[in-house]
């Protein structure tokens, strides 16, 4: 007896054993499948990493590498007080470099030019600042007035045609790149101030000789060095993004859980699009420390921040997009939450049916229609949205929020009408 009992509780332990090794091998992926995951997380950090960079080469050829998109892009700048303010001061300190204040005397009655001369000499510094002031009034007028607006505008699309040349190797056009500034001429806003002058009695400006002065829009030490990156990114253009998606699709598309794959993937694009945008603004923050004292920081910000306005958005949209898709997949998942939220999607449904029918409402064929296609239904709607994100002219974070709201009514009103009629 002894003999048997130990022999079957050793028969018992290798059973046991041998079972959990079956239970252990039966949970343990297949080789293929780990390979699967294996080239399917490599896909989507590829195109995690790819992201970023394809929504800077996509702003690059759209804004940057076209001409009409860059100008309407700083046109806004025209109106802004910081850009103003600059422009009205180094257009003051420039025509103030050529004005002779002995020679305001000119216009003076020779009987009272002596008595003028001395007081000039006790002036001094006196007038030197109330005729700065008076000519920076003048200019002020200018780059408030919609005169400044087409010579902003004008200026940017000369100095553009010609950075886009210098930026992509090309050496023609008026303006090199050749230190580490791009800057626009005030020459034409000059001319306006000097008008103004003569206009109100001040008759030594029109001896004021063309001038010639520059603003700063742009100024790096390292401006001269990107000229092979601008022109890669400008050749990728909005292949860059597209293929980033495709990897991102093709990664969640091989996976062997694509429900969770396709959460994670989701995050992984929205946060890439939000380093991006973090990136975005701690540069935003290192470029204006580095800026010399004779630029602006005011009117630098407005220019970086109007340049990067798109770019910016197109990161609120991946982010938000990402976000969205992670959030429908997970909706879809077994976990309790999503399951409880599906069954209070389904009871609102089924109530708002049975009130429908108690009122008398009756569907007629469109009911059985919808029920026998709803499979075919939902999707043509899913990809009706997603064609409205990818065609719609330069979309923004509401535009995507938006689509997905009237997605989610779309399938509300869906099953709304597939649901089974209440029996009367």
């Amino acid at each position: 007896m002894d003999a048997a009992g130990a022999s079957g509780d050793e028969l018992s332990v290798l059973r046991a054993r041998v079972a959990a090794l079956e239970a252990e091998r039966a949970a343990a992926p297949p080789p293929h499948h780990r390979l699967r995951s294996f080239f399917a997380a490599l896909l989507i950090v590829i195109g995690c990493v790819l992201v970023p960079l394809g929504l800077v080469a996509s702003w690059t050829s759209d804004i940057v590498g076209d001409t009409d998109r860059y100008v309407q892009t700083v046109k806004p700048l025209a109106s802004d007080p910081d850009i103003q303010a600059a422009v009205a001061n180094r257009v003051t300190n420039a025509v103030m470099e050529h004005i002779d204040l002995p020679s305001l005397l000119e216009g003076v009655a020779p009987e009272q030019r002596p008595l003028a001369a001395k007081a000039l000499g006790k002036l001094g510094g006196s007038l030197q600042s109330a005729v700065g002031s008076f000519v920076h009034d003048k200019a002020q007028d200018i780059v408030a007035s919609p005169e400044f607006e087409t010579i902003w505008t004008d200026a940017n699309r000369a100095i553009h045609t010609s950075l886009d040349r210098a930026l992509t190797g090309n050496d023609e056009g008026a303006v090199k790149i050749e230190t580490d500034t791009v800057t626009i001429d005030l020459a034409p806003v000059i001319d306006r101030v000097k008008e103004r002058l003569v206009a109100s009695g001040m008759n030594v400006a029109a001896k004021i000789p063309e001038i010639h002065t520059d603003f700063t829009v742009v100024k790096s030490d390292d401006i001269g060095k990107v000229k092979t990156g601008f022109a890669l990114l400008q050749a990728m253009g909005m292949w860059l993004p597209v293929i980033a998606v495709l990897l991102v699709a093709g990664g969640v598309l091989l996976a062997v859980h694509r429900r969770r794959t396709l959460v994670a993937a989701a995050l992984g694009v929205a946060v890439a699009a939000i380093v991006l945008g973090v990136a975005l603004t701690v540069f935003r923050t290192v470029y204006l420390n580095a800026l010399p004292a004779t630029v602006s920081p005011g009117a630098a910000g407005s220019v970086y921040d109007t340049l990067v306005r798109f770019l910016r958005t197109s990161v609120r949209v991946f982010a938000t997009l990402g976000i969205l898709i992670a959030l429908a997949a997970w909706l879809s998942g077994p976990s309790r939450p999503a399951v409880l939220a599906r069954g209070l999607w389904h009871s609102g449904i089924t109530a708002t049916r049975s009130t429908a029918d108690h009122a008398g409402m009756r569907l007629g064929p469109v009911g059985p229609f919808v029920r026998r296609y709803r499979t075919w239904i939902t999707w043509i709607l899913v990809a009706a949205a997603a064609a409205g994100i990818v065609f719609w002219p330069y979309p923004t974070a509401w535009v995507v929020v938006g689509l997905a709201l009237g997605l989610l009514f779309a399938l509300a009103v869906v099953a709304f009408l597939a649901d089974e009629p209440t029996e009367t």
